[in-house]
């Protein structure tokens, strides 16, 4: 399920880097808010996707910035880079073309779509994965549940058979990590764009009511939307719509696993899971750093950034940012509510954001209403690991039905 560089970082970062990149993070804000140079790792991804010239913004301010300026700081640069292995997306696009198919593809990820998906959909799949491993009193919770879990919701929503799911693992993987296995994501990419123009065409002979059958049916100024833009879309969704949530609610697990009393504040508590969700998102983001283009000279917090420069914006950083949050190193479900910047800002705020918390909560209230006594096992190192993704190597958990 890794899908970040996993080999030892190199220049200035510790060895330890993907393990706790934090330290790190503290020390580029302290020199300030923008840096000439990378947080990220390139030691395994090939030359020509390498960037040239990078500067990496790491408080909160100018991430929020850079996030709100999409004409300077342009995310045009997912074209050589995901468009590659996903074709044309909403991530690279601006402007109209960006609002329009954003707006389309919206309408699924609304507050009135999820509440009428969470009763007939994520409620059910979420007891039926409980259910698989209750008996037992022990499970490993990112194996048999926080990855199954988001993965089961979008192959539902999309109208996929359940017999296809081990192949959206395998090849969901394997696009998201074109940076470590190139040429095995272009093979991902043209499995998954095979099987969606087979899915495509069957809901035009016959339409069905799911995500795939609305795009197949919508419109844009009067004209349909091609087969490349649906399957493109798609593709994107299965490591978008997985990858988000699975390690969004497997930091949180871990977090509250490791603060006993937290947890048995939120099991006490049921209207503590949604601040719990927010610094869980805030403490731990799954996604630590995304990257602009800059469309022509700028400055970005006193910091002159050329033309054609790409820039990390690090997210994990920014969420951590002492300016903004009182002992931001601290994980504390009790704090006073802050924003933080998890799902960016902007025009390319998360699309998924409402998605991500519902099925977070769902996991977590479903979990505490069957099961007690919950514990973490440690004897083989548990711990959340990577970057820029990050989730837990595991959560090994022994427990009593109740």
């Amino acid at each position: 399920m890794e899908s970040q560089l996993q080999d030892a970082v190199t220049g200035d970062k510790p060895g330890d880097y993907l393990r706790d990149p934090y330290p790190y993070f503290a020390r580029k804000r302290s020199e300030g808010g923008v840096f000439h140079g990378t947080v990220m790792d390139y030691s395994k991804t090939p030359e020509s996707l390498r960037p040239k010239r990078s500067f990496a913004a790491v408080s909160f301010d100018a991430v929020n910035k850079a996030f709100r300026d999409g004409r300077v700081f342009s995310s045009a640069m997912y074209d050589t880079t995901i468009g590659l292995f996903m074709g044309p997306t909403i991530l690279a696009m601006e402007g109209k073309k960006h609002r329009d198919h954003r707006n389309l593809v919206s309408a699924a990820f609304k507050s009135k779509a999820l509440a009428r998906w969470e009763p007939a959909v994520v409620r059910p799949i979420c007891d039926a994965l409980i259910d698989e491993f209750i008996d037992s009193g022990r499970a490993d919770l990112v194996r048999q549940f926080t990855f199954e879990f988001p993965t089961r919701v979008i192959a539902t929503l999309l109208g996929l058979p359940a017999d296809d799911l081990p192949m959206f693992h395998r090849r969901a993987v394997e696009l998201i990590s074109y940076a470590v296995k190139y040429e095995r994501a272009f093979e991902a990419s043209a499995a998954l764009k095979d099987y969606f123009l087979e899915q495509i065409e069957a809901r035009k002979a016959e339409p069905t009511e799911d995500i795939i059958g609305d795009l197949v049916t919508a419109e844009i100024d009067g004209e349909k939307l091609s087969d490349e833009a649906i399957y493109s879309f798609l593709r994107l969704l299965l490591p978008a719509g997985l990858e988000t949530t699975y390690r969004s609610s497997g930091n949180l697990l871990f977090l509250l696993l490791t603060h006993p009393e937290q947890l048995a504040a939120v099991q006490a508590d049921r209207t503590l899971i949604a601040p719990a969700i927010e610094e869980g998102l805030r403490f731990e983001t799954p996604l630590t750093t995304v990257q602009r283009f800059t469309s022509e000279d700028t400055e970005l917090e006193g910091v002159t950034i050329p033309a054609r420069s790409v820039v990390d914006l690090c997210i994990g950083s920014a969420n951590r940012d002492g300016h903004r949050w009182e002992r931001p190193e601290e994980f504390d479900i009790f704090r006073a509510h802050v924003p933080h910047i998890s799902f960016a800002a902007g025009e390319h705020t998360c699309l998924g954001l409402h998605l991500a918390r519902m099925e977070t909560r769902v996991a977590l209230e479903c979990l505490l209403d069957r099961v007690t006594n919950i514990n973490l096992l440690t004897d083989d190192d548990p711990h959340i690991h990577g970057q820029p993704f990050r989730s837990p190597t595991a959560l090994p958990v022994t427990f009593d039905a109740k």
